[in-house]
């Protein structure tokens, strides 16, 4: 996992996060989550312009067990379904199984 936690960064938008909390936990059954919003750093960027915003995940699951990456990372915009098209425009993952470190 990263050195980050969610205390580290303003929250601007909480209600995304609490609702990608929602779905991740329910799809992924995460024994750790960190959501972080970089939306800050990319002011004036096309994807703010739109008032979408960029987010980085920390994760670990026992559903990442035995996957690639991609496929890690497939779960996890599978999980955040249309989120992806109406309020992310960016996602940084870091998706790790329980033993094994980032």
């Amino acid at each position: 996992m990263t050195g980050w936690t969610e205390a580290d960064i303003p929250q601007l938008n909480p209600e995304r996060i609490a609702r990608m909390r929602v779905l991740l936990t329910q799809a992924l059954e995460p024994t750790r989550l960190a959501i972080r919003d970089d939306s800050h750093k990319h002011a004036g960027h096309a994807g703010s312009r739109q008032g979408l915003g960029h987010f980085s995940i920390a994760i670990e699951s026992t559903a990442f067990a035995g996957k690639l990456p991609l496929a890690r990372h497939r779960l996890i915009h599978a999980a955040l379904g249309d989120m992806l098209q109406t309020d992310i425009h960016a996602l940084s993952i870091s998706a790790v199984a329980p033993d094994e470190t980032a």
